[in-house]
């Protein structure tokens, strides 16, 4: 049987924000459920507008290619919508068009799959939703659209790979991962892209778009009996999983290593970071606010504030944790002229050794949650972000009424909670720092301290 919960929906617009009163609470209910195909759904009706937003997503990112086929995971989800069940790219586009529906996709290391945006009323929406299904269930992959794709990848990779950017996150993943499928690079390298055939893609669909680890979200105007024939219609002509694949396990790093990059930008771009935590981990509401005073909190952050502030050593400095169904990462970032760096790398080490060691003060605190609450309701002003958050409750197992306490989880982080979870999660003196931007390359690995 379908279970119930309510979600805290507080405000829908940002204007909402501005009003000298509390905003009126609105309660729509999150109903989930999983359908006779085995995918697992999640539903708010919302009547307010004639419109509706689905999503099917798949564990099917780039952490699931083989090395050796890496780009095999981008190249699938991007030649979906480029020919289905006899229809070409160009007959898809227009199909949608007609009847004013939007497709989109998502991909990331850890999920790919497909939004579509259309119209209630049941002769457009019926329209599109054929359409998505055909998509799904019977993808072309046409070898002529691989081989244009892959041309056209191949040379924005190696475009890309000119840039001081590309190479400090390139070699930061590596370093951070190693031998993790979280090393590897999203579209893809040259060489293995350039490997890539149609049966490989093929091959990919088949493992990984199958439908008991589907999960499908479902936000707008319709019935939750409507709902249910929605989720069958998307689902039930796709193949049944046989064994799980799952994710390896994320190692901690052993040491700190240091990588030096030589190019002839005017900037050094660092990237500072180890390998953080899981999106289900308990410590996900302490390390958020944490972070949110580390230096995920813009100018009023600490990092922001040695770096920038006092300093001038760098226009923006900001850390992130990237929470993943295994160890996402936690990264510091920021660029600086290239006789600063060493000074901008001493700074923030300092900084993040003081913060793990001592925490936030209450002032801190105090402001570091008022922000976070006071942005909440900008995090579900619109159908298309709760579609979002539903897509990500049901892919990542959070508790269904995470929406509902997002709130009163944020509010009763402590001082304690903060320091305990960064002591936990985050050791200053094992971190991987990649610096491109330099006149020679230089690596530097400090002793093992395990």
């Amino acid at each position: 049987m379908a279970t119930r919960t309510v979600m805290l929906l507080r405000g829908w617009t940002a204007a909402l924000l501005l009003c000298l009163t509390p905003p009126a609470l609105a309660i729509l209910p999150i109903e989930h459920w999983q359908a006779a195909s085995g995918a697992k759904v999640y539903f708010v009706a919302n009547r307010d507008l004639p419109m509706l937003d689905v999503s099917v997503d798949f564990p099917a990112g780039s952490a699931y290619d083989r090395r050796e086929k890496s780009g095999a995971a981008a190249m699938t989800h991007g030649l979906l919508r480029l020919g289905a069940d006899g229809l070409s790219e160009e007959e898809i586009a227009r199909r949608f068009a007609d009847v004013g529906a939007g497709v989109g996709g998502r991909f990331d290391a850890d999920r790919a799959g497909l939004s579509l945006r259309t119209l209630s009323d049941p002769a457009r929406r019926s329209v599109a939703l054929d359409l998505l299904a055909r998509i799904l269930h019977a993808p072309q992959l046409p070898a002529s659209v691989l081989e244009r794709e892959k041309v056209r990848q191949i040379g924005a990779l190696r475009e890309a790979d000119l840039r001081p950017d590309t190479q400090a996150a390139r070699a930061f993943y590596q370093l951070v991962y190693r031998d993790h499928p979280y090393s590897y690079r999203s579209v893809g390298e040259v060489e293995t892209v350039g490997r890539l055939t149609r049966d490989d893609l093929l091959d990919f669909y088949r493992r990984h778009y199958v439908a008991d680890r589907a999960v499908v979200a479902i936000m707008g105007d319709v019935s939750r009996q409507e709902a249910e024939a929605i989720a069958e219609q998307l689902t039930r002509g796709l193949p049944r999983a046989g064994t799980a694949v799952e994710l390896p396990a994320v190692e901690s790093l052993r040491q700190a290593v240091t990588r030096i990059v030589a190019h002839p930008a005017t900037q050094s771009h660092i990237l500072i970071g180890a390998p953080g935590i899981r999106r289900d981990d308990p410590d996900y509401f302490a390390l958020l606010v944490g972070n949110h005073i580390l230096g995920g909190g813009g100018f009023v952050s600490r990092i922001n504030e040695e770096v920038r502030q006092k300093r001038g050593l760098a226009y923006s400095a900001y850390s992130y944790f990237s929470p993943q169904r295994a160890r996402g990462p936690f990264i510091i970032g920021m660029q600086t002229q290239r006789d600063q760096a060493e000074e901008a790398l001493a700074v923030v080490h300092k900084t993040l050794r003081e913060f793990v060691a001592e925490g936030p003060t209450e002032q801190e605190l105090r402001a570091a949650k008022q922000n976070i609450v006071g942005g909440f309701p900008m995090r579900i002003d619109s159908n298309r972000k709760i579609l979002e958050n539903l897509a990500a409750i049901g892919f990542y197992k959070l508790p269904v009424n995470y929406l509902e306490t997002f709130v009163a989880n944020i509010e009763r982080v402590s001082i304690a909670d903060i320091r305990e979870a960064f002591a936990r999660g985050i050791d200053p003196e094992r971190m991987v720092t990649v610096v491109v931007g330099a006149d020679s390359d230089q690596a530097v690995t400090a002793p093992d301290k395990r």
